[in-house]
């Protein structure tokens, strides 16, 4: 590592304009990154909804269904608004009253159960569907141009009418979310750095790693929008630790050593303690990737590719910064108001005991309240309620009691007869609204200028049958899955190979995947993380106090919103445990890492514990509230809850964790000395007393 830190500042120079140039492709691949605004595209392919999904898009062309409210409009009015909806590229088709019935025919001649649901007082509604999945860029422009055609009194309802309103909301809030970002945590580093001028320094050199990331995200196809609004932020809070290591180090060199070996040096030093630091929070991330729900891949690959291009980009790119300006760095300083801690450490040495008792203490009751918190799952609630889509799904709602769309498949072969019955054990469940097939159009009274053969080309095709149920249920309740699992009883008694696919059936496998997932993630980092700790420090009892920590901090955070009757979104647990444990497992390898270096020159255990805590506190304080910053200042102007939920979690777990760091960690390692030095290899002896004391 020598030569290599050696020769980084002989051709840093070199490096800075070759890494200037990567910008441009970067930049290329960032505009040329497909964003997916549909979280529940992420559920595994082998889910029986997401099979159904499959079918309903290849054999029926139904893969994306959206549903437009028309008010007050006469019927030649609303038939011209078809035929135009129906000339838009990527729309399949709009379907109406008048694929089966002239407008010329009274719309009393229409089954009453058709009527019931295309028509409630003077609304009517029309059934859109897309040739493209919900999350492609040709389904989303279709609906912008729908939404621009019909914004008179018409509105477009459903998934993919609110992913679209997503798109524009992220399109919106992404770049002032990075903004904010940036603004807060310079404003952290101007009250905990010297420098004046080393917090702008620090932001050039994040632009490197946030573009690079950016860009080679082009190579996974498509992230998520989720990815996409938080990346920023995370990378810029996370990579933000290694730059103040880095400074830090080098200001140190520059007292005994010319710049330039004081550089080297300093790169040499900073390489191993960010190493090791990353490859744990690298690990958090990876955790993700095993998800089902493969939108945890996502957020997992493109952090974990994020924390490497930090890694890089401090050891290659910011040394030649930091050079560059370094005159400017060293000529404008301040008196800094994040300081060193005197008070909290000598606190912490003469009741440390008493720290470990209130730790168990509050332990317990949040151990609870995360267990017990309250989480949705329901897409829609957290979505602002001035969108147009909400504004046209609550009116599908209030007009046509159609809160929730099932598609249910059954085989073609099943006769007219066991459609009827099965139909008419379906409409007897609670909370179902209407029931429509194609054998409602085949009955008795029928006029005579109906075209079944059109009603058949939508109900029937690739050897299944289509029949579509509206319920009165909200997707994600309770009520709405128990109706699903009678509704599958019913239809497994007609066919056993009956499918049932919709919004409702995707949520409900989408709470039973991440149940899973949830537990899956959080033991695999745990384990992770457990061994990674274990093979830098070469001990047993080290990890197990640092994970026992940390998982203290997350804890706490994820134990608040049962206590303040908060609900979260799903997400919110699948990410912030391993992000919180990510980022906070840097803190605590600084603060052991010194503390172990203390002990080997000779210093006793309370004493080394003062002394890390002391010498650690700032880099801990300064890292931690700037992340605090960067998200607490986004939650101020996310409109979307699933944002702002999550970077509040991120905010308050930041807080948490420099405070668990700087009380519970230094208590334990003081507590736990006598098994650290039994479990840990070549760990200093020492003993419990201090100077002084």
């Amino acid at each position: 590592m020598d030569k290599m830190s050696k020769w980084i500042v002989k051709y840093r120079n070199l490096i800075l304009a070759v890494a200037i140039i990567l910008l441009i492709p970067s930049a290329i691949g960032y505009f040329n990154t497909n964003i997916n605004y549909d979280l529940l595209s992420y559920l595994p392919s082998t889910s029986e909804s997401m099979k159904t999904q499959k079918i309903l898009g290849d054999d029926f062309n139904l893969s994306s269904v959206d549903f437009l409210v028309v008010n007050n409009k006469t019927d030649q009015e609303a038939a011209k608004i078809k035929e135009e909806i129906n000339k838009i590229d990527g729309v399949e088709k709009c379907i109406w009253r008048d694929d089966v019935l002239d407008i010329s025919v009274p719309k009393q001649a229409i089954p009453e159960s058709i009527q019931d649901m295309l028509y409630s007082g003077d609304s009517t509604m029309m059934i859109v569907t897309f040739k493209e999945p919900t999350s492609s860029m040709r389904t989303m422009n279709a609906i912008s141009k729908i939404k621009k055609y019909t914004k008179d009194d018409c509105y477009l309802g459903g998934i993919s009418a609110i992913s679209e309103d997503t798109k524009d909301q992220t399109e919106h809030d992404t770049p002032i979310y990075a903004g904010i970002a940036v603004v807060l945590c310079m404003i952290v580093l101007f009250l905990g750095l010297e420098s004046t001028i080393a917090p702008v320094v620090f932001m050039l050199g994040m632009i490197f790693p946030i573009v690079y990331n950016f860009g080679t995200n082009v190579f996974l196809g498509e992230i998520s929008y989720i990815t996409k609004a938080l990346a920023v932020v995370l990378q810029l809070a996370v990579t933000l630790d290694y730059s103040i290591f880095l400074l830090h180090r080098y200001q140190e060199e520059k007292q005994k050593l010319p710049n330039e070996e004081a550089m080297a040096k300093a790169i040499k030093a900073t390489f191993t303690s960010i190493t090791s630091s990353s490859i744990t929070t690298i690990a958090g991330f990876v955790a993700l990737c095993v998800m089902q729900l493969t939108l945890g891949r996502d957020i997992g690959i493109v952090m974990a590719k994020g924390v490497v291009l930090g890694v890089l980009s401090t050891i290659f790119i910011l040394p030649s910064l930091l050079m560059f300006f370094d005159k400017t760095i060293e000529k404008y300083k301040h008196k800094t108001i994040l300081n060193e801690l005197h008070k909290v450490p000598r606190f912490v040495i003469r009741h440390y005991k008493k720290i470990l008792v209130a730790f168990v203490l509050i332990f317990i009751p949040f151990g609870y309240g995360q267990a017990h918190t309250n989480i949705y799952y329901d897409l829609i609630s957290g979505m602002p309620g001035d969108f147009a889509s909400i504004i046209g799904t609550n009116q599908l709602k209030d007009k046509f009691d159609m809160t929730t769309t099932h598609f249910v498949l059954v085989d073609d072969k099943l006769t007219t007869n066991e459609i009827q019955n099965m139909c008419s054990e379906i409409k007897d469940l609670k909370g179902i609204h209407n029931v429509l097939a194609y054998e409602e159009f085949v009955g008795p009274g029928l006029a005579s200028n109906f075209t079944p053969s059109v009603v058949k080309d939508i109900f029937q095709n690739g050897g299944k049958k289509l029949i579509v149920v509206n319920s009165d249920y909200k997707a994600a309740t309770n009520e709405l899955n128990t109706q699903l699992d009678k509704m599958d009883t019913i239809i497994h008694k007609y066919d056993k190979k009956g499918m049932i696919g919709g919004e409702g059936s995707m949520t409900r496998d989408l709470i039973t995947t991440t149940n899973t997932d949830f537990a899956m993630v959080n033991v695999l980092s745990v384990i992770m993380i457990f061994i990674i700790v274990a093979l830098t420090f070469k001990s047993f009892a080290l990890p197990v106090i640092l994970v026992l920590t940390i998982e203290f901090a997350i804890t706490i955070n994820m134990g608040i919103p049962f206590f303040t009757g908060t609900t979260l979104p799903f997400i919110a647990s699948m990410v912030i445990g391993t992000i919180q444990l990510g980022a906070t497992v840097d803190y605590a390898i600084l603060m052991t890492t010194r503390f172990k270096e203390e002990l080997s020159h000779g210093k006793k255990v309370k004493e080394a514990a003062l002394i890390a805590m002391e010498k650690s506190s700032v880099s801990i304080m300064t890292s931690g509230f700037s992340f605090f910053a960067a998200c607490i200042g986004v939650s101020f102007v996310a409109k979307m809850d699933l944002i702002k939920s999550l970077v509040i979690l991120l905010a308050r777990g930041a807080l948490i964790s420099v405070v668990s760091i700087l009380l519970v960690l230094p208590s334990l390692l003081i507590f736990c000395h006598k098994f650290i030095e039994k479990t840990t290899k070549n760990w200093p002896e020492s003993n419990m007393e201090a100077k002084g004391e």
